[in-house]
């Protein structure tokens, strides 16, 4: 069989060929330069055009914006970019995706100045997500982590300290006692690979352990101490209905209407949560005193005396490297993720800050009061295994460990590595 693990872009490249017509210059003038966004509440498009005014004449930023599906805005950006298509001068990338279109050389190299300006005051777990070989290949624009949202009334009444780290086996003997729901996300989606890493790295371990080598050499870490407690944990609360009767189909919306319904206790989400509550109480389809009963806290730990490695989501910036303008991309690369951008992006559209001086930011903290624990947790956070073939791994883990109940350590971790490594060397079908 044809090894169906070669890189989006290589594979597709026969499916575009004659390219795509080259758009990204206006022919005279200023040039114009195209910033492919993936969806948001319309602050990308405010800081384009803010920055566009810095610009004073030397160009132009003006928006296209992807699907909506994290998969169809990588499908979407590795077929033109595998057509040489000039008019990419900007895009916003998923961090997951990055080395797919770094490896085949997609990106504009970034020039150390730039590098060294754009790198400042950026936590930690965002520059490991816009690094691929040891090499900044993006550039950090908003980062995003999971943290602890927990009902203070239940913690209370099942002794939890919560301004001590907790484990994950203590969230779990609480929800038994307390005759509560634990919300997680156990859906067949990329929201289960995030939990499996997030289990897996606060562990101390990584799904892929050489993430730069050939499809054929990858080396899974899931039959491992540390992928046998991820699939204990996660076996756990879905063989004993711990998260509801609907945790295979829960995503982050469904967990948030669980963790604010009757039974709600404790739940790992991302910080739209809080917003979204908020509006929900300002609506009136929500009380007051729910609001009032939410805490919030770092990551469960799997060990109690190692911290958790937190999920890290977000978007970073990259250059397209047939963009006819990749040096004024890079000088509006560096407007756009200006501390001011990013605050104001934090605060009026929920997107946390990359940048630490951001955090700083009155209207970022009355937005989001839990802003120093995002930041905590972001300085902490592991991003999902960076491979080019991270598609087919991630796709891989949703086939073999779902649903949660079908879970176990005894055999989910060497089904999983089984499955993933045979589709890798082309010898099984995703």
């Amino acid at each position: 069989m044809r090894r169906r693990t070669r890189l989006v872009g290589t594979v597709l490249a026969l499916a575009v060929a004659g390219g795509l017509a080259a758009c990204g210059g206006s022919g005279s003038g200023a040039p114009t330069l195209t910033w492919y966004i993936n969806p948001d509440d319309g602050g990308q498009a405010q800081i384009a055009s803010e920055c566009t005014e810095a610009a004073d004449g030397a160009y132009t930023i003006e928006t296209s914006v992807l699907p909506r599906d994290a998969s169809a805005q990588r499908e979407q950006l590795a077929r033109r970019l595998a057509a040489k298509d000039s008019s990419i001068d900007l895009m916003s990338l998923d961090p997951p995706f990055i080395p797919e279109v770094a490896e085949p050389g997609f990106l504009a190299p970034i020039p150390e100045d730039v590098q060294e300006r754009v790198t400042q005051d950026v936590v930690a777990g965002a520059l490991a997500g816009a690094t691929w070989k040891g090499e900044l290949v993006t550039v950090p624009f908003w980062a995003n982590t999971q943290l602890l949202w927990y009902r203070k009334s239940v913690a209370a009444a099942a002794g939890l300290d919560m301004t001590q780290p907790v484990t994950w086996d203590q969230l779990i003997d609480a929800v038994r006692t307390q005759d509560v729901y634990l919300a997680v996300q156990g859906i067949k989606s990329e929201s289960l690979t995030v939990w499996i890493n997030a289990l897996v790295s606060s562990s101390g371990g990584e799904i892929v352990e050489n993430p730069t080598a050939d499809a054929a050499e990858v080396e899974l870490g899931l039959e491992t101490d540390a992928g046998r407690e991820a699939a204990r944990i996660m076996g756990t609360i879905g063989k004993e209905g711990l998260a509801g009767p609907g945790l295979p189909t829960e995503d982050e919306n469904a967990s948030l209407s669980v963790f604010q319904g009757d039974k709600g206790s404790f739940m790992v989400n991302w910080p739209f949560v809080w917003s979204a509550t908020k509006a929900g109480v300002e609506d009136g389809t929500l009380d007051q005193s729910l609001l009032d009963d939410i805490g919030w806290a770092i990551y469960p730990r799997v060990d109690a005396q190692t911290p958790a490695g937190t999920p890290y989501g977000g978007i970073n910036l990259g250059v397209g490297a047939y963009s006819e303008h990749t040096d004024l991309a890079f000088e509006a690369a560096e407007c756009i993720v200006t501390p001011e951008h990013q605050a104001y992006y934090f605060a009026a559209n929920g997107n946390p800050a990359s940048n630490t001086d951001a955090y700083e930011d009155p209207q970022v903290l009355e937005a989001f009061p839990m802003a120093p624990v995002i930041r905590e947790s972001l300085e902490q956070a592991v991003p999902r295994p960076q491979t080019p073939y991270y598609n087919d791994v991630s796709i891989g883990l949703q086939e073999t460990w779902h649903p949660p109940s079908s879970v176990s350590p005894d055999s989910t971790p060497q089904r999983s590595t089984d499955f993933i490594t045979a589709v890798l060397r082309g010898e099984r079908l995703l």
